[in-house]
């Protein structure tokens, strides 16, 4: 399957796509925008944010929750504002939010990483009813995912550096239990980079310098791909009135004026239908 072009953004790295009432919001975690998108309507909004942004996701008290550098914040659209709930990594100013998902206890897990790309000091946080905690996940470079398994019995985790992609149990408290192997990748896939869960547990990773989305089965089998016209895919959401229609950011980072020129449309905003619908998003309970 090939996916096809939605939107043109030109993200620096395009990032975190999530389906919220209607709507596709997505960040460029470098540019420190957030993006909202109306399919219905056509409508592209979009705010500033005051640091580097990784994700928004739902909030149960109606606003969203967004990953800041420096931590996550409650971020209102309607004002444009953003409060900061608590402070991550003050000691690490090189390190930023990079990825989240939600449990459906409303816990939110989010990693951070170091923002050059060379020290293991991304860990795997997680935000339960306002108090922020760190999980037993073991420090990396680049954390990606997490992505939660339906019924919340499962996190999975993405070493992006090191090619690989743990599970863990989560308890009954939201504690992480240790790893257990998932998937490895050669290389010649990509990197994997985010990472979600369908209604089936299937696994939606994306590649950058992959060129391609790629479902693997609760087995860690391979059991979808789709294929870009952009080296670097970095996640996917599934959304729509059905949960059935994929949506994927991308990204320009990194590319040469030779790679941008043959691949124009990186950093835009891809789409494609998948037979396996995704769940609807809980709000987090902060």
């Amino acid at each position: 399957m090939q996916a096809g072009h939605l939107l043109a953004i030109g993200a620096e790295l395009g990032e975190g796509p999530i389906w919220i009432d209607g709507a596709l919001w997505f960040v460029d975690i470098k540019g420190s925008r957030i993006y909202r998108h109306v399919p219905e309507t056509g409508a592209l909004d979009r705010w500033d944010a005051p640091e580097f942004v990784g994700w928004v996701v739902p909030s149960a008290k109606g606003d969203l929750i967004a990953g800041l550098q420096s931590g996550p914040h409650r971020f209102s659209p309607e004002m444009g504002a953003f409060d900061r709930i608590a402070e991550i990594d003050a000691h690490l100013p090189a390190n930023r939010l990079n990825d989240a998902a939600i449990d459906p206890a409303g816990r939110l897990f989010f990693g951070t990483m170091d923002n050059d790309e060379a020290a293991p000091s991304g860990r795997v946080f997680m935000l339960d009813a306002g108090a922020v905690s760190a999980t037993a996940i073991h420090p990396t470079v680049i954390t990606n995912g997490p992505a939660i398994a339906p019924g919340g019995t499962h996190l999975y985790h993405v070493d992006t550096l090191a090619r690989t992609i743990t599970v863990h149990a989560i308890a009954a408290d939201g504690s992480v239990g240790p790893a257990a192997p998932f998937l490895r990748f050669t290389g010649d896939e990509g990197h994997p980079d985010g990472a979600i869960c369908d209604a089936e547990g299937g696994v939606w990773v994306a590649f950058y310098g992959g060129w391609a989305a790629r479902r693997y089965n609760t087995s860690g089998q391979l059991t979808d791909e789709v294929r870009f016209p952009v080296s670097n895919v970095t996640k996917i959401a599934l959304g729509g009135p059905d949960h059935r229609t994929a949506y994927a950011t991308t990204a320009r980072q990194g590319l040469s004026a030779e790679a941008l020129a043959a691949q124009p449309l990186a950093g835009d905003i891809f789409t494609f239908p998948v037979s396996i619908p995704g769940l609807p998003i809980p709000p987090a309970n902060s």
